[in-house]
Order: C-alpha cells, then sequence, then structure tokens
C-alpha cells in the first residue's frame, strides 16, 4: 500500500462552520463535474481539508475493519485488492494538499501541515500495525506460489507483505508501540526538516545599489535582480538564494567578494539561527537509525536498499568507488588546469568554491567561445514547451493541447490534454515553470492522481511538473539556459513515465517503483539535447526565427565534456555524504558540519572552509525519498546512457526502439523488478562503459 499522505489541518475555529457542511464541500462529491474529473481547485478552500480528511481516515477505517471481519477465507482479492482500492477519498484529498504545499504554500499552510502531521501517521501506522489485518494479508503471502497469479498480481501480493513487515506488522505489542512512536517522529521531522529549508532560503537578500559590483551579469540577469528588489520596496539590485539567481552570479558575476557571499549564504543556511536544522539533522538520523535496529537492521542503509536495484551499501559503495577511480584523476587534472587559468587572469589565491563556476565559464569561453547567454536567445520557453513536448510526438506519438477548461492552483499554471497517437486521451499534464516565494526550489514532476485500471475501466493519470525556470522581463520573454531546458528535458521524462504508464494498481503504475530506477527514464531524455536533430526542431531565435548556427552547435557539442569530471564527483559526494549519514551503527552524535566534511573528503577537490556545508539543506535526504539512495543519480546515469546507445545505434528516434523502451520500461511502471524490465529491452545488464564513453572519460 503506497498511499501518499501529507500532514494537513484546516482552520478549526474561523472556518469551523463551513467546513462542517458537507454539501458545500467538493471533497465530498461523487464525481466532479470538471474535465476528466480534474480538481475543482476554484471551490477548494482551505477549510474545506480537515472534514475530509477525517471523512477519508473514517471511511478507510471502515473498509479495513470489513477486510479485517470478512468471514470468507484470506485471497488476494478480498484482501489484498480490497486494501489497495481502500482509502480513495483520504489519496484524493492529501494529494492535493501535497502538491499545494510544494508548490503554492504560505505560513498557514506550513502551519497546518505541520499541525496535522502525528495524525495522519498515526491513522498510516494504525492500519499498518493491524494485527488482524497482516494476519490476513501474510495468509495469502505464504499462498503465494500455489496461487493462479499475474505478475503484476505476484509484484502486488510481494509489495503489500513486504510494506507491512517492513512497517512493524511482526514486532511485538511493545515494539509496535515503538514504532509508531519513531515513525509519527519522523515525520515531523523531515517536515520541520523541509520547511526550515525553505524559510531560510527566503530569508536572505543582498541588496545591490552600485550597478558596477554587477560587472559580468547580463542585462537579463540584472533586469531581474531589479524587478525582485522593486517588488520588495527597495532600490537597486536584489539578490536571493533561489536557484536562478545564484547560479547565474556564481557564473558571470566579476566581483568575487559578492560571489564568495552568496556562495557563502547558500552553505549556511538552516546553520544555527532561527531556521537550524543541525539537531534536526541528528534527530532525524539517530530516528532513522531506531526503526531499522527495531525492524532487524543493522544501519538504515540495510533498511532502505532491500528495495533497490542496488540491494546492498557494499554494491553502492562499489558503484561510487569504481566512478570515483575512473573520474577522480580527470577532476584534478581540471581543478589544477583551471587553477593555473585564474592564476594567468590575476586571482593568485587558491581556487575556491565560489571560483569555479566562474572561471570554468570563462576558460569554457575562451576554448569554445561561447556562453549560456548566448544560447538564452534560442531558448524562449514557448518554443522550449513545442520541442520538448515534440520529443514525446517523435517517439511515442503523443500530442498536447492546451484545456483551458482545467482549472489551476495558481494563475501561472497551464493544463494539457495529452493523446495518444490515436488521438485518445491519455492524462492530464500541468505545468508550473517560474519561482515564486510560495514554491520550494528545484524542479519535481508528481501526480495529483495516479493510473489504475478498475471494472475494467482504465482510469487515467494527471500529472503535474514544477520548475523555476527564468521568467520574463519586462521587455524581453523567458528567455531559458541551456541547463534549464536540460532540467525541462530532466522532469518531463518522469512525466512521461507517469502518463504512459497500463498497470492495474496505483501503487504500482507510474514512477512507483525503485528509487535508483525512477530517475532513469528522466535523465535518458537528457541525452536529447546533445542532438542537432532535436535541437533544429524548436531552437529559434525568439527575435528571427533563425535556427542555432551550426557554428554554436558545434562548440556546444564540443563542450558537452567540458569538466565532466568534477561534475561526476560533485554528485558522487553528495552520495557519499548520504551513504555516510545512514551506514552509522551508533546514534550519531558529531557535529554535522565537521561529519560532512569527512564523509566527502576521497572526492573533494576545493579547500574546506570552516563552518559551511550544504547537509543542513540537504532536502534530498532529509525531507525527501532519497536517504540512502541519492547514489542513485549515478545508478540511473549509468544505466540511461547504456540505453541511449541503443538508440545511438538504431537511430535516435527510431521507432521499433522507442516502442520497446515504451513497452518494456515506461508502460510497466513497478510491476516487476527493474532490472529484468532493463533487460528486456536492452538485452543486457548496463555497464559504466557507455557513461564514460558520453563523459569523454573513455
Amino acid at each position: 500500500m503506497k498511499h501518499k499522505i501529507l500532514a494537513l489541518m484546516a482552520l478549526t475555529t474561523i472556518l469551523a462552520a463551513c467546513s462542517g457542511n458537507k454539501e458545500s464541500n467538493p471533497f465530498f462529491e461523487e464525481k466532479w463535474n470538471t474535465p476528466h474529473e480534474t480538481y475543482p481547485f476554484n471551490r477548494i478552500q482551505l477549510s474545506h481539508y480537515q472534514p475530509a480528511i477525517e471523512e477519508g481516515m473514517k471511511q478507510q477505517n471502515a473498509e479495513i475493519e470489513a477486510i479485517v471481519n470478512n468471514s470468507e477465507a484470506p485471497t488476494f482479492e478480498n484482501t489484498i485488492v480490497a486494501l489497495e482500492k481502500s482509502g480513495k477519498l483520504l489519496t484524493k484529498v492529501t494529494s492535493a494538499f501535497y502538491n499545494i504545499n510544494h508548490s503554492d504554500t504560505n505560513d498557514e499552510i506550513d502551519s497546518l501541515a505541520q499541525q496535522f502531521t502525528p495524525m495522519l501517521s498515526e491513522h498510516e501506522d494504525a492500519i499498518m500495525l493491524n494485527e488482524k489485518l497482516f494476519e490476513r494479508i501474510k495468509t495469502v503471502y505464504e499462498q503465494r506460489d500455489s496461487l493462479d497469479l499475474s505478475i503484476e498480481d505476484k509484484k502486488l501480493l510481494e509489495d503489500t507483505y513486504k510494506s507491512f513487515a517492513r512497517n512493524g506488522a511482526n514486532l511485538s505489542p511493545a515494539d509496535k508501540e515503538k514504532y509508531k512512536e519513531l515513525s509519527a517522529r519522523l515525520s515531523q521531522l523531515t517536515l520541520t526538516f523541509g520547511q526550515n529549508a525553505l524559510k531560510a532560503t527566503n530569508a536572505w537578500t543582498m541588496l545591490i545599489t552600485d550597478e558596477a559590483q554587477l560587472e559580468g551579469l547580463s542585462d537579463d540577469i540584472k533586469a531581474m535582480l531589479k524587478d525582485n528588489a522593486e517588488k520588495a520596496g527597495q532600490e537597486g539590485w536584489l539578490l536571493n538564494l533561489k536557484p536562478t539567481t545564484t547560479f547565474p552570479v556564481l557564473k558571470f558575476a566579476a566581483n568575487r567578494e559578492i560571489r564568495k557571499a552568496i556562495w557563502t549564504a547558500s552553505n549556511t543556511k538552516a546553520i544555527g539561527g532561527e531556521f537550524d536544522n543541525t539537531q534536526v539533522i541528528k534527530d532525524i538520523v539517530n530516528t532513522r537509525l531506531e526503526i531499522a535496529n527495531l525492524l532487524g537492521y543493522e544501519t538504515y542503509a540495510d533498511y532502505a536498499l532491500e528495495n533497490r536495484m542496488a540491494k546492498t551499501a557494499d554494491n553502492v559503495y562499489g558503484l561510487l568507488n569504481q566512478l570515483k577511480d575512473a573520474y577522480m584523476p580527470v577532476a584534478q587534472k581540471e581543478y589544477d588546469e583551471l587553477q593555473q587559468y585564474a592564476d594567468s587572469l590575476g586571482l593568485n589565491d587558491k581556487l575556491q568554491s565560489w571560483d569555479w563556476s566562474y572561471y570554468s565559464e570563462k576558460l569554457k569561453n575562451e576554448r569554445y567561445a561561447f556562453n549560456d547567454d548566448e544560447l538564452r536567445p534560442y531558448f524562449e520557453l514557448e518554443n522550449v514547451k513545442k520541442g520538448v513536448f515534440g520529443l514525446a510526438t517523435k517517439l511515442y506519438g503523443l500530442t498536447f493541447v492546451k484545456n483551458p477548461d482545467i482549472q489551476v492552483y495558481n494563475p501561472e499554471v497551464e493544463a494539457f490534454d495529452v493523446l495518444d497517437p490515436q488521438g485518445q486521451y491519455l492524462g492530464v499534464l500541468y505545468t508550473d515553470f517560474h519561482p515564486r516565494d510560495g514554491k520550494r526550489g528545484g524542479a519535481w514532476m508528481n501526480d495529483f492522481k495516479a493510473q489504475w485500471v478498475e471494472n475494467g475501466i482504465d482510469s487515467r493519470p494527471h500529472i503535474t511538473l514544477v520548475m523555476n525556470f527564468t521568467r520574463p522581463t519586462k521587455d524581453k520573454p523567458a528567455l531559458l539556459t541551456f541547463d534549464e531546458v536540460n532540467t525541462f528535458c530532466h522532469e518531463f521524462g518522469h512525466a512521461l513515465h507517469g502518463l504512459l504508464t497500463k498497470c492495474h494498481y496505483a501503487s504500482l503504475s507510474g514512477t512507483n517503483v525503485y528509487r535508483d530506477f525512477v530517475e532513469m527514464p528522466s535523465q535518458f531524455n537528457e541525452n536529447y539535447m546533445n542532438q542537432k536533430e532535436f535541437l533544429d526542431g524548436f531552437a529559434v531565435h525568439y527575435q528571427t526565427g533563425e535556427k542555432i548556427p551550426q557554428e554554436l552547435l558545434d562548440k556546444l557539442q564540443r563542450a558537452k565534456n567540458y569538466h565532466s569530471a568534477y561534475a561526476c564527483v560533485r554528485q558522487l559526494s553528495f552520495g557519499f555524504l548520504d551513504m555516510a549519514f545512514h551506514t552509522i551503527k551508533q546514534p550519531f552524535a558529531a557535529d554535522p558540519v565537521t561529519f560532512e566534511h569527512e564523509a566527502m573528503q576521497p572526492v573533494q577537490l576545493f579547500p574546506v572552509i570552516p563552518n559551511t556545508g550544504m547537509a543542513e539543506a540537504f532536502t534530498h535526504i532529509f525531507s525527501g525519498g532519497y536517504a540512502a539512495g541519492y547514489y542513485g543519480y549515478k545508478w540511473a546515469e549509468m544505466i540511461d546512457a547504456d540505453a541511449f546507445s541503443k538508440f545511438e545505434e538504431n537511430g535516435i528516434f527510431d521507432k521499433a526502439t522507442a516502442d520497446s523502451f515504451r513497452t518494456n520500461i515506461l508502460e510497466r511502471g513497478g510491476t516487476e523488478d527493474p532490472m529484468v524490465l532493463y533487460v528486456r529491452f536492452r538485452g543486457q545488464q548496463p555497464t559504466i562503459d557507455a557513461l564514460m564513453r558520453r563523459d569523454g572519460i573513455k
């Protein structure tokens, strides 16, 4: 059972009268009179969530009781499938809030989420620790070899049993109570961590009043910074810690002190101060260790990796070290070369973390004679959307039609009908492109509604893509960087995984796959950003309509492996840090900053700056789902490079290869072990060879 439950709570006092009226609460309606039964966001109010959640929990409890009290012997249908189908109202409500809490939140919503966390955690634990329910599940599981089940049925049965066992179902009564306590604590801690990281990000600004200090920044970036200041009621140029500011400042700002200031702010946020995550990290790591020990595992990594392709910490370290040995010597050469180059320009100081992007960009510009700003005019957002959507058209025959009748949660959001090659409805795609104060940083894909089949009807998914791309200015449309377009391609790969799924059970559909496989379809899409045939289809100058000049494409192609070793070891450093936190065998009492520096030491290129670190804002592992799983990005890179090599052999838009990729991987969700799915597509297990060739290492 993989119901998505996020804590939330409505205003119980001010809005109590309104919230108690079921007739006015859209969540209680049997069916929404909206396109494809999408959420009627224009009618949903904060006051609607609490009663709907309470009723959702009540309904699911009744459904669980019906399963438990069924006088018939336990079967796959009356126990496993019945459990899978339970809690639909609760899932519907929490899915809405889960997405809005990340994409369009405010202090009030954050506060409500904090208050409601224990209630939802307790509800989930009550189901997972229901002894009579587990006995029925266990009975069916023990009969699995004699049952006439499909591959997907077997996977649902196995996942259901394991999810209960991994959540304490086999524990003694006393240990079950302990597990419930630890689970509730962990839910609260991870929520607090994420909120602290977001608030610390939003809290920092730096006002520049002398434009000369912004030397090196493009007019577009300066216009954005000026707009930031105007919105804050200030005169000048306002820096913040959003990626649309930090990335260009670190890459282009000639003023070293400003680069140092924004890097230091980024690497000290949530370390001390009002939104301190130092103790929160310790509590999260120790709570995870306690949970793992209680369930019979020596470390949290042992627990987490049981349901991963890698399976064991040794296998994870095997990949990390294999890549370290291959890439670190090249990365060190890249660092030494850049140090010499920076010195030639007058640095005469040790190359620091806040110097890398700046001098790297300068050297790249000298060597390949172009920079990101040269490409921006060719990546106007509307054209980019056509190009990225068009990739799915070329590979899988999909089309995307904007549907203004679908309600959205913010005026900036757009909604599209997604149609299959025959023009039949396949799903809904929401897109949310630009940063705002109520949106968390980064980029992600999620679903408002999963896909499943019931009574022979294929209930199609509603997918959302959320990003933080450069906004349009007063005189120019949104012109994206190459990296932003690459991010779009990446997240769109996740969206296709969610949209193309053809599964019977929601908990197995779409991106409900092993964590170290989930990034593979998204990273696979990034390969097309290095293909002229793809770029020529949409990358045209927003004023002249001209395609990217061949000369610029050639430079881009030559530059694609520029400092690829550095990029790899940077990712490895995050993987080593994640594994260090989650392979501890004794309670964690160290200083997280010092611990971080030691964990990253094997792949450390830069001088260590005391009292700085990224762990306190490392939301992927401390408030997301990547604990003991961040290595998965490199694991998935290995696989996506290996997969794309087959397209390179047969043609990057080869229909037969695309059909195989779609039917064997994108449609299958988590219905089988991903290695089985991959070998079925590729004909062999992946190696790092294709990745090293792609990165220019081999």
